[in-house]
């Protein structure tokens, strides 16, 4: 049995044994709750709704691994798709052409880059928490979308943008190839180079990380501008998906990104975790959310459910960590 560990371990590291094993029980409950659930159109649906929530959640990774937290990062994308949705606006509206479009997208990364270097800038030189800080930053982002837009939605976009949230290459979403591709460029900066080493270094210890010569306010800078431009991008897809943006979308999708990551492996206190348990996290939520749905129940409850989830994961993260405690 310990070979097998091990074996499992040193090809998908001990981190997916949790992700997979959840999985693996959310398959096999609701395959047999629902005759509908191990279908095409269970997996289509799941391929389509969960990239916003795939790369909101990459957005708040990486400020966890430095001890930190993003409360901001679903208004921070409202504000970045607004931007691009008031630059198409000025443009022709719906006769937008790709010009436009790229002009809009390009001002939108740099928005959430803006909205994350003010956080970044905050938390390294005041060394003020994280959450108050970025707790701040939404509060401040969902007062001035709300007066911009004075509550209201901002629709009418050329229709080339639609297969972003809705089109196909080969049978694949594109939200979703758009996802995959950030999901593989966080795992090489995360694991590959030295912003994510650093990120790393942060988190387990962040005045060890200063002593040996490690830069970290230009780290946590950088880690917040990513988080941004990453929130930047769930806030284009979320717009080509809806075909409207308001401050209000996706505001549930900030619990959903904390529980995924931690469901991931992800240590709440920073320093420990991985890109790809917590992208099979993500499938799991978003699989057990098609679940309830196809047996009737409502989305107030798959919230509740969720709420519940991240609280079992917190006490069974600690009877592991009193187990190998005691083995050793």
């Amino acid at each position: 049995m310990n070979a097998l560990a091990a074996r499992f371990n040193a090809i998908f590291g001990a981190d997916m044994a949790g992700p997979l094993a959840a999985l693996a029980a959310v398959l096999v409950v609701f395959g047999f709750a629902s005759p509908h659930f191990l279908t095409g159109a269970t997996f289509g649906s799941v391929a389509f709704q969960l990239p916003e929530l795939g790369v909101l959640t990459l957005a708040m990774l990486m400020p966890i691994l430095t001890g930190g937290l993003n409360l901001a990062i679903t208004f921070t994308a409202n504000i970045a798709g607004l931007t691009l949705a008031w630059t198409l606006q000025a443009n022709g509206g719906i006769d937008a052409g790709p010009g436009a479009f790229l002009l809009g997208s390009v001002l939108a990364l740099a928005v959430g880059a803006a909205s994350g270097l003010v956080m970044g800038l905050v938390i390294a030189f005041t060394r003020a928490h994280p959450i108050l800080v970025s707790l701040s930053m939404m509060i401040f982002l969902r007062g001035l979308g709300e007066f911009l837009t004075r509550g209201g939605d901002i629709s009418g976009f050329p229709s080339f943008i639609a297969p972003i949230g809705h089109g196909s290459i080969l049978g694949i979403p594109v939200p979703l190839l758009i996802l995959i591709a950030c999901v593989i460029a966080s795992h090489i900066l995360l694991s590959r180079s030295k912003l994510g080493f650093s990120t790393y270094m942060i988190g387990s210890n962040i005045e060890s990380a200063r002593y040996s010569g490690i830069n970290t306010r230009k780290i946590l800078v950088l880690v917040y501008m990513l988080s941004g431009v990453m929130a930047a991008v769930a806030g284009i897809i979320m717009l080509a998906r809806f075909n409207s943006v308001r401050v209000g979308h996706g505001e549930s999708y900030l619990l959903i990104t904390v529980l995924a990551c931690f469901l991931g492996g992800i240590n709440p206190f920073g320093g420990f975790g991985r890109v790809l348990p917590v992208f099979v996290a993500l499938i799991v939520l978003q699989l057990l959310s098609s679940g309830l749905n196809l047996l009737g129940a409502n989305q107030h409850l798959t919230t509740a459910v969720w709420g519940i989830l991240l609280i079992v994961v917190m006490v069974l993260r600690w009877f592991s960590a009193k187990f190998i405690r005691i083995m050793k």
